[in-house]
């Protein structure tokens, strides 16, 4: 499979690397754009250098590279996770607006009907951020929010992490063991 992650100045970006190492030790081939300002909140949300994020990917393009081969209708690649994303890439996507990589790759996800799984992490959210992700969702994009689930009993941040990046790969039927489904822990 090949899937396109960005990640963007949301906080929440321990998220989008650990969906990026699941992704590649399952063999998965990655396309990886990280905003400008996702690489501030790398630095202050993590210890991870960008080198150590960027060579678990198979191709790694600059947010602003808008001739990336991901940027056309013509390229194959399974679909594409923003995560965190941030709620000014929400309403660029929203809008149609393509200022960057991201959004130009998600707009191509929209148009070509393939998967694109949008990941909000603020709180709370005001009118114009609900109705940007009802107008995503209508377009045919999955919302979701990075919302931890609590049956799981987490007991670590990475616990919640976790849950988050095992409902990504679980809308991209990719295998993992990041978390116990409702229905293992009722078998149990």
């Amino acid at each position: 499979m090949r899937v396109v992650v960005g990640i963007t100045g949301a906080s929440g970006v321990s998220i989008g690397l650990r969906v990026v190492e699941v992704l590649n030790e399952s063999g998965n081939n990655i396309d990886l754009i990280i905003s400008k300002p996702a690489l501030r909140i790398l630095q202050a949300e993590t210890d991870i250098s960008l080198d150590e994020v960027t060579k678990k990917a198979t191709f790694v393009w600059d947010d602003y590279e808008i001739d990336a081969p991901i940027a056309s209708g013509s390229c194959s690649f399974d679909g594409m996770v923003i995560v965190p994303c941030s709620m000014k890439t929400l309403g660029e996507i929203a809008s149609g607006i393509s200022q960057t990589l991201i959004s130009r790759v998600a707009d191509v996800c929209l148009k070509e009907r393939r998967k694109l799984i949008l990941v909000p992490r603020e709180t709370p959210l005001n009118v114009i951020q609900l109705e940007n992700m009802l107008k995503v969702a209508r377009a045919g994009a999955i919302v979701l929010p990075a919302c931890p689930a609590y049956y799981t009993k987490p007991k670590t941040v990475e616990d919640c992490i976790d849950f988050i990046a095992g409902r990504i790969l679980d809308m991209l039927a990719v295998q993992h063991s990041l978390y116990k489904s409702w229905e293992e822990l009722r078998e149990g």
